[in-house]
């Protein structure tokens, strides 16, 4: 994870599978529980699950403008 990872709601945690074969995986950021937008994120995955997450570096965030 970057230093500079920062979110607010709505934006999309993207985690990218790092071994072959594996899935990327998206989800919607309901929650930023850290300060100034920092993790951890409570996220909700397209099959409705949410979990809290404190993402890795293979972990993006991405914004609806991008």
């Amino acid at each position: 994870m970057s230093d500079t990872m920062r979110a607010v709601v709505g934006d999309r945690l993207h985690v990218r599978g790092h071994t072959g074969g594996q899935k990327d995986h998206m989800a919607e950021i309901i929650e930023v529980r850290g300060k100034h937008g920092a993790p951890p994120y409570l996220v909700r995955f397209p099959d409705g699950h949410e979990s809290l997450v404190f993402p890795g570096p293979d972990a993006s965030v991405e914004h609806p403008d991008d």
